[in-house]
């Protein structure tokens, strides 16, 4: 899961990029990077880390220039490495170009073989540079074109931008597994990953870019085209936005894929509580993905909402390395009981989501020794039973623990009272919309893949 920021035709282009991948910063946490161009003139800046600590004046001033692309990484293809922090920039015969991508390609290691093959050399690990050689390939005669043509050769997950000297790109993968939408403030074009950054600097939100969508902008204007063959879309699917956005990933107060995020995830919480209801004496939320789902448990049944767990914000990287006696370590610099609320009750804990179980684990045992008398873990997702392909970094499917544990092994592993996950109907009908089964991709919940990870790309020919 990665954030993208793009800016065309502003002469404050860095600042308000700065600003908006600030927004994003929940998106990823290990690199962040802006690229601007003046004139013909590309200039990159990549750190690792937060954007707050890799960028000060000095680095904003020295990316001058009215448009711009930014990136927040969090590594689901090649590592966390800062060759592979984007956007990814390179010169070329067609001139600079810089790459900001959130998604994951399907069968890069495949393609990126046979692009060695043909003489290719990688700086990074990180499977958006295949995108970078097919582009170098291409008889495109257009910034757009050569981007339409790298992008059909190609499967996966991909909501990019392209940034040239000619002007910006905008493209969303055919099936729409990863959010981005278009605005406008003072009358320069606005990308972003997510709404809750055109709060922050002010723009107006315009529409979500399509699933199949290409947005050429330049000087003249934007123009939009669907280039590509739309994909044949199983089970009565229209497109496969991803619903674990909603569930995790995204910020409350944003819309993704035109809903309110804050609002979908009380209504999870209420079903939830009509699905596993329990006797409690207060429901408490695991900060912050949790807040929301907790007020909606805790309205549909009347159980009174607490913060049991307060959560610190001011934890960054740590270097220090805890024995096995202070395993739970990690834990306890993110998050701390409040015993005066917990002692001798009966603990309704909601949670976003649980995937290897580990850390729920020691959230139990926390909640334990400060007092709880009993503790009911309640999830506002369905079991997680298989991997991610298309941008999240989930663990491979035998550490997925819904996947070779049932619920009562699980809650036995995680040493609460009684476990329940909403259904996957449940959260579809969260999201408030009739057409939610046909919009939203849930396979990381049932396996049902929109494509075949497994499958390798087509034969197609590489211009050399």
């Amino acid at each position: 899961m990665c954030g993208v920021f793009g800016i065309y035709g502003h002469s404050e282009a860095a600042n308000l990029t700065y600003l908006g991948l600030s927004s994003l910063q929940h998106r990823g946490q290990e690199a962040s990077g802006i690229g601007t161009f003046r004139g013909d003139t590309l200039k990159v800046v990549r750190r690792q880390g937060i954007v707050s600590e890799g960028f000060n004046r000095e680095a904003i001033d020295a990316l001058a220039g009215d448009r711009a692309i930014g990136h927040i990484r969090y590594s689901t293809s090649g590592g966390s490495f800062l060759r592979n922090a984007q956007p990814l920039s390179v010169n070329y015969r067609h001139g600079d170009l810089a790459v900001a991508h959130n998604g994951n390609l399907l069968g890069a290691d495949t393609w990126r073989a046979r692009l060695e093959e043909l003489g290719a050399i990688f700086q990074s690990t990180t499977d958006t540079e295949i995108l970078i050689h097919l582009m170098a390939r291409s008889h495109g005669t257009t910034l757009r074109d050569r981007v339409i043509d790298a992008l059909s050769r190609v499967r996966g997950a991909y909501s990019i931008l392209f940034l040239g000297a000619s002007g910006m790109v905008a493209a969303r993968d055919p099936w729409g597994y990863r959010p981005l939408v278009m605005g406008e403030l003072d009358g320069a074009t606005v990308f972003a990953s997510e709404t809750c950054a055109f709060s922050l600097i002010g723009a107006r939100l315009i529409r979500a870019v399509e699933p199949g969508e290409v947005i050429w902008v330049t000087d003249r204007g934007t123009e939009s085209i669907f280039p590509f063959e739309t994909p044949p879309h199983s089970a009565g699917r229209s497109c496969s936005q991803c619903i674990f956005e909603h569930v995790y990933f995204a910020r409350p107060d944003s819309h993704m894929f035109g809903h309110s995020v804050y609002e979908t995830r009380v209504r999870s919480g209420r079903i939830l509580a009509k699905e596993h209801p329990v006797a409690g004496d207060i429901v408490i939320p695991v900060p912050d993905s949790g807040i929301a789902t907790a007020i909606g448990y805790s309205e549909a049944s009347n159980i009174p909402f607490g913060m049991g767990l307060i959560r610190s914000h001011y934890v960054g990287r740590t270097f220090i390395e805890p024995s096995q006696s202070i395993r739970s370590f990690g834990v306890k610099l993110k998050l701390s009981p409040v015993a005066d609320i917990l002692r001798g009750r009966s603990v309704v804990v909601v949670d976003d989501s649980l995937v290897r179980g580990t850390t729920s684990r020691k959230i139990i045992e926390m909640i334990r020794a400060a007092g709880a008398r009993e503790i009911h873990l309640r999830i506002g997702a369905p079991p997680v039973t298989h991997s991610c392909f298309y941008g999240i970094d989930t663990p491979t499917r035998e550490e997925l623990i819904a996947s070779s544990k049932s619920v009562e092994e699980t809650a036995r592993f995680v040493r609460c009272d009684s476990l329940g996950y909403i259904s996957r109907e449940g959260l579809l009908k969260s999201v408030n919309d009739p057409d939610a089964p046909a919009r939203f991709c849930t396979a990381c919940f049932d396996g049902n893949y929109p494509e075949d990870p497994a499958e390798e790309p087509p034969r197609v020919a590489i211009p050399e």
